[in-house]
């Protein structure tokens, strides 16, 4: 497959636990024998939040991040944080020996200039992991629960071959989703990000997806001290 060789689809800086097995393709697989990998985004500049949303305390203990990459764990399958902030992949190395004592490989990956969003986040992950479904999730998701993850999964493993996103029954949140990265998807993402497009809206309106109806309360994106604090009065315990 012809891939991009646009100075935005350089290679990542991977950070990789000493030891850990290649999970390299060398050919490609059929679509219904992909592998899951999870990959948390935590590459943004929390502008509106006014400080990093990835650090603030979680009501569960720790932090966004650190919980939520608990949470992605559960599921069992391989985990990528892609990042750009030294103290994210300073505090997820700080977790790899409780994920790995739970059987989780975790992998940090540092996002390169320009972090233009989550289209070219996602354009990374497939040229890193070809050939994998990938679950896509946001760190500003703090209301995510096991049991959204597991609707997801089984949603994936019934029907691997195609997108499938999270909908709270108003809208789509296309940033918790399950994005196969076989060279079809790829291609046209490469595609789409040629001929200038930036929005993961604007690419998945040519594309086709699964919409997928989860608990609203647990899909809440929060991106502001306002929307903070309407979540923290809300919260419930998972």
């Amino acid at each position: 497959m012809e891939r991009s060789s646009s100075p935005e689809k350089r290679l990542l800086q991977v950070d990789v636990a000493p030891g850990s097995p290649s999970d390299a393709c060398p050919s490609p697989r059929p679509l219904a024998a992909l592998p899951l990998r999870c990959c948390l985004l935590s590459g943004g500049a929390s502008r509106r939040m006014g400080q990093d949303k990835a650090l603030l305390p979680h009501p569960e203990g720790g932090n966004w991040l650190e919980r939520t990459l608990r949470l992605l764990a559960t599921t069992g399958v391989p985990l990528t944080l892609l990042t750009r902030w030294p103290q994210h992949r300073q505090l997820a190395a700080a977790l790899r020996p409780e994920l790995a004592a739970a059987g989780v490989a975790l992998e940090l990956l540092t996002e390169p200039e320009p972090a233009a969003g989550p289209l070219l986040a996602l354009a990374r992950l497939m040229e890193h992991h070809p050939d994998q479904r990938l679950l896509l999730c946001p760190v500003d998701m703090p209301g995510l629960s096991d049991g959204v993850l597991r609707a997801l999964v089984a949603a994936t493993n019934a029907d691997p071959v195609a997108i499938h996103l999270a909908d709270d029954g108003e809208r789509l949140q296309p940033l918790l989703g399950v994005y196969p990265s076989d060279a079809g998807h790829h291609r046209r993402l490469d595609q789409a990000l040629a001929a200038g497009e930036r929005r993961l809206l604007g690419w998945l309106g040519n594309e086709s997806a699964r919409r997928l109806r989860l608990d609203p309360a647990r899909l809440v994106n929060v991106n502001t001290q306002q929307e903070l604090a309407i979540h923290n009065r809300s919260a419930s315990p998972l």
